[in-house]
Parts: C-alpha cells; structure tokens; sequence
C-alpha cells in the first residue's frame, strides 16, 4: 500500500528540522473551481498539509467568519459529491496531504465506510471529524483505516489528562491541540499554556501536534511553531476569501491575496 501523504510528508520535515503549515479553506467557497486554483496554489508553496472544510448547516466549534462561509456555500447549492470530483481532479499534482474536515453528520448519511472509501478515491489522505466523541470514534477509526486514512482527533484546553491520553493514543497522522476554549477564530493573543498541552501530548504519544484555533498572524504562527510540530490556521485565510469575494475580485485574484498571506506564514515558520 502506498505510504500515507500525512506520515510521509512529516517525516520528511522531521528529517530536514522543518515544522508544518496547514492552511484551511472551505471548499466551494466561492465555487468550486476556485477550490481547485487554490489548492494548486497552496501546493505550488511547499506547505506539506493542507485542510479542506466542507461545509455543513450545523457546525459546532466554528466561528462567524467560517460559518458565513458556509451558509454562503449551502445558499448556492454545494454537494460533497462535487467537491470529491474537484479533490480527485486535483489529486495528481499535488505533494500536499489534503485533509477533509468534516460534520458526522455528513460522514453518515452515505454510511461511514462508503464516505471513508470515497475520500480516499478522491485524493484526500485523512480525516478530521470534530463533533465525533472518543467513545463513538472507533467506528470512524476502523473505517478510515481500511480506507488508507488517517483520521485525526481533536484535544481541547479543558480534557482531563487521562482523556488526553485516550484521544492521544487513537489518533493517527497527527494531534490536533486545540489553542483556545471556544470556537474558532482570530485572536489578539494565544494562552500561554499552549507549550503545556504540547509537552504532554508528546509524553504520551509519537505523533506530530499541530495546534489550531485562534491563530492568525505570522508572530503567533511563529510562536506556535517554536513549541509544536505545525499550526493550523483558518479564520484568518477564510477571511481574506471574504473580503476578496467582497470586493469583486475575480478567482485568481482571490487565489493570489490567499496565497500571499500563507507565504508569508509559511516564511515564518521556515524561521522557527
């Protein structure tokens, strides 16, 4: 079976010293091919992740920025099956692991494996499902496994250390440490526990942590670096899509104001 791009795009950074940069965008937004354009574009970076939300009514930890992303999306007609057929398209000229973040909701509407399988074919190496508790995820687990997935798991400031282990051990390609207690969103500063939650991440697993939630300028995605293994940054990319949709840009202006903000993260991580 052909290597993950997860593990081996971190372990090729592990071998060189390099931390990661995951951008997130939410897919279809505006449409889908700019989805595609900027995928393109992110990979053409070298960022070694990249994590796609796909959108849905009901979403439980994002804040108004990628809600209203979302709604927008809904409002035009947004289908998964699309969104498969704009990752599988993609899929081979990317060196990028793409990552879909993705309601439970969705996941089981056509059946957890069928929706694991279908991932996979389409070109995405691993899962993210947020509103899934430890004690439902072994099915999602076993079907993103058989898949060739990876399927990663959420800690928040506020788990108990012993959960913290259980959700350490269960994940796979890396840990997600969420920064802050609340809903995604920028933030004009991160806790100062978030070297804390890394170390024991790291005590209990071998895995990467990636830190998300809250981060949004090059200083605090250099800060999160310097402790972590990559941060996770989404609000502030969603934003700029916003305004660029606001302003009457066209897709490829809307890629570039994208992708120059994320050059300029990755820069910074570069300098961790």
């Amino acid at each position: 079976m052909t290597q993950n791009r997860i593990d081996a795009n971190f372990q090729a950074l592990q071998a060189r010293g390099g931390k990661a940069l995951v951008p997130y965008v939410t897919a279809g937004y505006p449409d889908l091919a700019t989805t595609g354009l900027l995928l393109r574009r992110l990979d053409a970076l070298g960022v070694p992740l990249i994590e796609i939300g796909i959108p849905f009514s009901d979403s439980i930890a994002d804040g108004p920025v990628i809600q209203g992303s979302f709604h927008r999306v809904l409002a035009g007609g947004f289908r998964v099956a699309d969104l498969f057929a704009t990752v599988r398209a993609a899929r081979p000229g990317l060196s990028a692991a793409l990552v879909a973040m993705v309601s439970m909701s969705l996941v089981r509407r056509p059946g957890v494996s069928e929706f694991a399988q279908r991932c996979a074919e389409s070109g995405f190496d691993g899962l993210i499902v947020p509103d899934i508790p430890l004690e439902e995820s072994p099915e999602v687990l076993d079907a993103a496994h058989k898949a060739g997935l990876r399927c990663i798991m959420l800690v928040a400031p506020t788990t108990p250390d012993a959960r913290r282990e259980q959700i350490a051990r269960a994940s796979e390609g890396f840990v997600y440490q969420v920064a802050v207690r609340g809903i995604t969103g920028e933030r004009d500063a991160l806790p100062d526990d978030i070297a804390e939650f890394v170390r024991a991440l790291r005590a209990v697993s071998r895995l990467p942590v990636c830190v998300g939630f809250g981060i949004g300028t090059p200083q605090q995605v250099r800060a999160v670096c310097d402790v972590a293994d990559g941060a996770i940054v989404g609000t502030a990319v969603v934003r700029r899509i916003s305004e660029a949709i606001d302003a009457g840009h066209s897709p490829d202006a809307i890629a570039e104001s994208v992708t120059q903000f994320v050059d300029e993260l990755w820069k910074e991580v570069a300098a961790a």
